[in-house]
This record gives structure tokens, C-alpha cells and sequence, in this order.
């Protein structure tokens, strides 16, 4: 399976969905509510997401399960359930997969920082994103997406989980930037260049960048991952900058400005491309077209 992909990835770009959160929130999810209970709560609105993105366009859906792990599941008193939210939602998106598809397991931060400074033990995210990656591989993914990640210990875990519960599958490592003076940090510091060598010597499939501002500085950021790794690459940007509108959080970017911007990162040199926060089924659809252009030479 691995080889398949990689093969595949390697002949032509390929397009992922848009963000999840952002159409489970338009479909009644409430704020501060738990998305993953919805896998086994509203199963017909985590399909109907599914299903939306694989009519726009996408080539790979990722499952609802970016906070699936036993602490963010912790916090909302649902501890107990990931073996249950991580494989039900694995056997949804697998249910609407076309044929020739596929389905990305997602696997989110935990919100805890190893120690030091924090509490959580390398051993202990380990056993976390085992338990998380197991189940979604129980449940039928195609792929593991390690998305969202800051700290390199903590994606190091995931990596070393994903490798003893899922090594037949293919592995992508996701990280998230901001821009401080000049250069793209994550949160907790890490430069491009520490994360994207710590990668590669991991041995991780496909390298990329998520969330983060929107489209203008994924282009740079992009670029300089281009500069500095032979991987291939994965970008999702969020739909710009959130806004405040009426007491709800709102993404400005329109589907034709995605378009233009996808344009220019295709140039760059990428694998997969899609989206993130704020994000919707109108701009993977957008993304669609312009891949296929890139694909076919027009």
C-alpha cells in the first residue's frame, strides 16, 4: 500500500478535503462541544461532510478525528472512548469512499507538553497515538496524517506510534508555523530546518504544513521547504485570517482568491494539496480544477 501511494503521489498532485470543524459547526455543533462524539452521535452528518468532500474533488478525506487522543477526549469526560470515536470514524469515511479514493486517518495534537516542562512522558504519547492509530487502522484508513504538530517531541511520539501500530501504511508529518522576525517558527520555537531534518531522519513518507495564517505565507513557507527537502510535500492552509462577525468566528477567503494562490504553490513543487480552517467543499472544488490543469499540462 505504501508503495502504491507513494508511486502515485510521485506522477501527480493529489487534492485533500477542506476542514471538518468548520462544516461540523454549520451543521449545529455547538461551541466547546466534543466534534468526535459526533462519529457516533450524528454518524449521518460526519458521512454527509465526507461524501461533500469527495464530490468537490478531493482524493483523500481525512476522518474526524483530529482530537481523538485520550487527553483532548479527557477533557470533554470521554476518556474511555478512543478505541470507539477513532474506529467508528475510520468506518464512516470509509462507507462513502469512492473507488479509487482514499482515507487519511487524523491524528491532532494532544495538548500537553512532554516533560520537561510539562507532565506527559515521551512513553506516554506513544501509548496515546498507539492506541488512537490502531483503531483507525482497525477501522479501514488508507494513510496516517499527523497534522497540526509544534513540538518535536510530541511528533516524534506520534511517528514511533504510527510506525509499531500502522508501518504498512503510508505516513504523513504535518507541522504548523508562524512568522516571528522574519523567519516561520512553530509554536514552540522549532525553525523549518529542525523539524523538516528531524523528519526526514524519522523516515516519514511526506513532509508538510498546516493551519497556520492562510495561503500568502504558506507560499513562502512552502518554497522554503522546497529549498531545504527531496520529500514530497503537503500543504493545507486555512481560509485567511479568522474574524469576529456577530459573536461567530468567520474565514474571509473566497474560493477564486484559493484558486489563484493553489496556482502558485503548484509551480513550487507539491504533492498534496488542500485546506484547513475555514475552509469548505467550494474551495477543494476550486482546487480541483486547478489541479487537474497542473496534471494535465493545460
Amino acid at each position: 500500500m505504501k508503495h502504491d501511494f507513494l508511486n502515485l503521489v510521485a506522477h501527480k498532485v493529489l487534492v485533500c478535503d477542506g476542514a471538518i470543524g468548520t462544516l461540523l459547526q454549520a451543521h449545529g455543533l455547538p461551541a466547546g462541544a466534543c466534534p468526535e462524539a459526533w462519529n457516533i452521535e450524528r454518524p449521518e452528518i460526519i458521512r454527509r461532510i465526507h461524501t461533500l468532500y469527495y464530490q468537490a474533488g478531493a482524493d483523500i478525506v481525512e476522518t474526524n478525528t483530529f482530537g481523538a487522543n485520550r487527553y483532548r477526549l479527557g477533557s470533554h469526560g470521554f476518556t474511555r472512548r478512543v478505541i470507539d470515536f477513532n474506529h467508528t470514524a475510520a468506518r464512516l469515511a470509509c462507507e462513502v469512499r469512492p473507488a479509487g479514493k482514499l482515507v487519511a486517518g487524523s491524528v491532532g495534537p494532544t495538548g500537553e507538553y512532554p516533560e520537561p516542562p510539562g507532565t506527559a512522558s515521551f512513553k506516554d504519547f506513544v501509548a496515546a497515538f498507539s492506541n488512537q492509530i490502531g483503531a483507525l487502522k482497525d477501522g479501514g484508513i488508507d494513510l496516517v496524517i499527523i497534522e497540526t504538530m509544534s513540538d518535536l517531541g510530541e511528533i516524534r511520539a506520534a511517528i514511533e506510534a504510527a510506525k509499531r501500530v500502522a508501518p504498512d501504511l503510508p505516513l504523513i508529518a504535518s507541522m504548523t508555523f508562524e512568522k516571528r522576525a522574519n523567519k516561520f517558527v512553530t509554536m514552540t520555537g522549532r525553525s523549518t530546518t529542525e523539524m523538516i531534518d528531524a523528519l526526514a531522519a524519522e523516515g516519514v513518507d511526506i513532509i508538510g504544513a498546516n493551519c497556520g495564517t492562510g495561503m500568502d505565507q504558506m507560499i513562502e513557507l512552502i518554497r522554503e521547504f522546497r529549498d531545504q527537502t527531496g520529500l514530497p510535500l503537503l500543504s493545507q492552509a486555512n481560509a485567511g485570517l479568522p474574524v469576529w462577525r456577530a459573536g461567530k468566528l468567520y474565514y474571509d477567503e473566497t474560493p477564486v482568491e484559493r484558486a489563484a494562490a493553489v496556482r502558485q504553490i503548484l509551480g513550487i513543487g507539491i504533492s498534496i494539496v488542500g485546506g484547513c480552517c475555514g475552509t469548505t467543499p467550494d474551495h477543494i472544488r476550486t482546487i480541483r480544477k486547478e489541479v487537474d490543469r497542473f496534471n494535465t499540462g493545460h
